[in-house]
């Protein structure tokens, strides 16, 4: 007898996504809420791939059916011309918009395209000059590739040259938030939906809503990025509740600013903004639960739309300065920041260096020396986006 060949599972990756199956589309804002925050759950069952809490993985979202239509309509199309992939095989136009293109931002290549073909273009002519960069920046904003074609009928491509314009449609990085060790055959991400208007439209991140809206049969979850930002070596990872990436054991106390949570068995603190305590406190029933088992030492939170004043995060560091630096100085707590890199983290490290500064009695030089040196010690860690 001879024993059959065993036929290997084919390797996920990059270039071969797993076909993940989303399990739970939760909305965590409320109804009166300016954004529209959501828990998603992926089923990674034979993923066979492995990740840490706050590590990165890849979605790979496709476009919104009706803009791809709109385009199409646009250009005179019918969506079943031949065109070429980026990759492998031609396929239909639509298809190719659908699953291989990026078809929301304007690439310097359709730029130029439209610039040279319309009758009426002067003033996107001038911007794309080099010293304009700036401007184009600006006049850019909240523009999308269908608002030119809409604009400028009489810019007129072939489907084949149109995709050649076009970049490839990239997948989406999320910051995991759940354990395998909790979840050993899920992912969990928290995703703020993107949604806006802009030049009389609806604007849609491509894959928070894909995630949001179109995802409930197939979603392709590839490859797992590491993150040293939540790397810990104070002790060792324990599993987590939800949505929280910052969960260790130890002894080392923690102070996180940001958006998230904490499950251990340490000392912690967390600072947690958003807009409106009765729609926007995502997890605040898990927080509050942990500050009653003792899993959450302190629990600071700033809503900056509930009162007249603003009043962000960094605030509420201030206001709890001398606490802080006595965790940092004295107890040699590590400090975590989540959240948006020009704003709020921005302002975050800024206060922290005040805090340094003042509570210290350091000078500026001093105060910046001591918060660099706590980033190479690795007690300062960063994820922002």
């Amino acid at each position: 007898m001879h024993a059959e060949a065993s036929v290997a599972a084919p390797p996920y990756s990059r270039a071969n996504p797993f076909p993940a199956k989303l399990l739970v589309n939760r909305r965590l804002s409320g109804p009166d809420s300016a954004k529209d925050t959501r828990h998603f759950e992926l089923d990674l069952t034979g993923w066979g791939l492995s990740f840490e809490v706050g590590d990165s993985l890849a979605v790979y979202a496709t476009n919104d059916p009706q803009l791809v239509d709109e385009i199409i309509h646009a250009l005179g199309a019918t969506g079943k011309e031949e065109v070429p992939r980026p990759k492998g095989l031609p396929t239909t136009f639509r298809e190719a918009l659908l699953r291989d293109y990026s078809i929301t931002q304007p690439t310097p290549k359709f730029l130029k395209a439209i610039a040279r073909r319309a009758n009426a273009a002067p003033l996107l002519g001038d911007l794309l000059a080099p010293e304009r960069k700036q401007d184009l920046t600006t006049y850019l904003w909240g523009m999308e590739v269908i608002d030119f074609l809409t604009e400028h009928p009489s810019a007129r491509f072939r489907p084949e040259e149109f995709v050649g314009l076009l970049t490839k449609l990239q997948p989406r990085l999320y910051s995991v938030a759940s354990s395998l060790k909790a979840y050993p055959e899920q992912v969990h991400f928290i995703v703020d939906v993107v949604r806006y208007e802009s030049h009389g439209r609806i604007r849609k991140g491509v894959c928070s809503a894909f995630l949001a809206e179109r995802a409930d049969d197939v979603t392709g979850a590839g490859f797992p990025q590491h993150s040293e930002a939540f790397s810990f070596t104070g002790g060792s990872r324990r599993s987590n509740y939800h949505g929280g990436p910052w969960n260790w054991s130890g002894a080392v106390p923690r102070v996180f600013a940001g958006t998230q949570g904490d499950r251990s068995n340490g000392k912690s603190w967390l600072f947690f903004g958003s807009q409106h305590q009765r729609c926007d406190f995502a997890y605040g029933e898990e927080f509050e639960a942990f500050k009653k088992e003792g899993l959450l030492t302190r629990l600071d939170c700033a809503w900056s739309r509930d009162q007249a004043q603003k009043i962000y995060v960094q605030h509420r560091m201030g206001e709890n300065a001398a606490e802080i630096w006595k965790w940092l100085d004295a107890e040699g707590a590590h400090f975590f920041v989540c959240g948006d890199a020009k704003r709020m983290a921005k302002d975050v490290d800024a206060m922290l260096r005040k805090i340094v500064q003042e509570q210290g009695g350091k000078n500026l030089d001093q105060a910046n020396e001591y918060v660099e040196k706590l980033k190479s010690d690795k007690r300062y860690k960063r994820d922002v986006y």
